[in-house]
C-alpha cells in the first residue's frame, strides 16, 4: 500500500492498537467504548468524512458547548455510514469537540464481532434505560427515531421518511428534560442504492436486509465500497421541552405532538437540503 495512503488512513495506528488489544494492554468505559480503537479508526473516518463524503455542515453552533441533549436523526443507507459522519461533524466543526453516543439497534446478533466493533467505537445498544442513564450524565446522545425501517428502505423510498415508533425518544427527553436537536442528512441514501432485498439470503446470514445495488454484487468485492455521494448535515434549533412533572395527564398528547414536529421539521429540512444539493457525487 502507498505510504501516504497508509498515514493518511492511520494503518500503523491500527496495527498498533490490535498489538495493544492482544497484549491486553487496554481499557474501555462503562459502555464499552475503547478510547485507543476509536482514536486508531479516526483517521479513516475523517477520510470518509472529509475526502470521500466532502460533507458540508451548517446549524453547528445549535450543539450545546455542555449538557444534555437528545439529537434525533433521519436514517438511511442500508449501511449506518449516518452516525459516524454526523459524529465526525460535531468533533471536526464544533469550537468545543465533544463525541456524541450513538444509540444503535442490535440488527446483527449472529455477528458479534460487529456488534464488539460498535461498542468499542462508542456505539450504545438502543434501549429507553440506557438513553436515560446517557442524558442524565449530560451526554450528547445520537438517535435514529426510524431505527430499522429506515435504514433498510428501498432506493425508490429515499429520504422519505419513516414511521417514528411510538415516541420512545420524546418520552425519554421529557423524563430527563433533555432539549432535542433534530438533524437532518442528505448523502446517506445514495452510498448504497438498495434496489432489491434477498431476503432469504439475510435470513440464513443472519442479516436484517441483503440488498443489491446499482454495484453489489455485480463488481466483486469492489462494489461493497460506499458510492462516493455529496453529503450535507443539518443541526436545527434545539426544541425545548416542558417540565411534565405537574402534568402527567397531558404527556401522551405532548409526546405525539413533538415527535411530529420533529419529523416534520427533519423532512423539510432534508427536502430543502436536496434542492441546495446541485450534484449528487461531484
Amino acid at each position: 500500500m502507498n505510504k501516504s495512503l497508509k498515514r493518511a488512513l492511520g494503518v500503523n495506528a491500527l496495527a498498533q492498537a490490535a498489538k495493544k488489544r492482544l497484549e491486553g494492554d487496554y481499557h474501555v468505559d462503562e459502555w464499552g467504548m475503547d478510547e485507543g480503537i476509536r482514536q486508531s479508526f479516526w483517521p479513516i473516518l475523517d477520510f470518509f468524512y472529509s475526502r470521500y463524503f466532502r460533507v458540508t455542515v451548517s446549524g453547528i453552533e445549535n450543539i450545546p458547548d455542555q449538557g444534555r441533549a437528545l439529537l434525533a436523526a433521519n436514517h438511511g443507507g442500508a449501511v449506518p455510514f449516518d452516525g459516524a459522519m454526523v459524529m465526525a461533524a460535531i468533533m471536526r466543526e464544533h469550537p468545543n469537540p465533544r463525541l456524541p453516543k450513538t444509540l444503535h439497534v442490535d440488527m446483527l446478533s449472529n455477528w458479534p464481532w460487529a456488534n464488539y466493533l460498535v461498542s468499542r467505537l462508542g456505539g450504545v445498544q438502543a434501549m429507553p434505560e440506557n438513553a436515560e442513564k446517557l442524558l442524565e450524565s449530560d451526554c450528547l446522545t445520537l438517535v435514529f427515531p426510524e431505527g430499522g425501517k429506515g435504514l433498510g428502505k428501498p432506493f425508490a423510498k429515499r429520504y422519505q421518511m419513516q414511521r417514528f415508533g411510538r415516541g420512545g425518544f420524546v418520552k425519554v427527553a421529557l423524563k430527563t428534560q433533555s432539549p432535542i436537536i433534530p438533524v437532518s442528512i442528505v448523502g446517506a441514501e445514495e452510498i448504497y442504492p438498495m434496489l432489491y432485498d434477498v431476503k432469504p439470503l439475510a435470513k440464513m446470514l443472519g442479516l436484517p436486509w441483503a440488498p443489491i445495488t446499482f454495484t453489489w454484487p455485480w463488481l466483486g468485492p469492489l462494489g461493497a465500497l460506499p458510492l462516493p455521494s455529496k453529503w450535507f448535515i443539518d443541526f436545527g434549533k434545539p426544541i425545548p421541552i416542558p417540565d411534565m412533572k405537574y402534568r402527567p395527564s397531558e404527556e401522551p398528547l405532548l409526546v405525539s405532538r413533538i415527535t411530529a414536529q420533529v419529523r416534520d421539521h427533519i423532512q423539510k429540512t432534508v427536502n430543502r437540503l436536496l434542492v441546495q444539493r446541485e450534484k449528487v457525487f461531484f
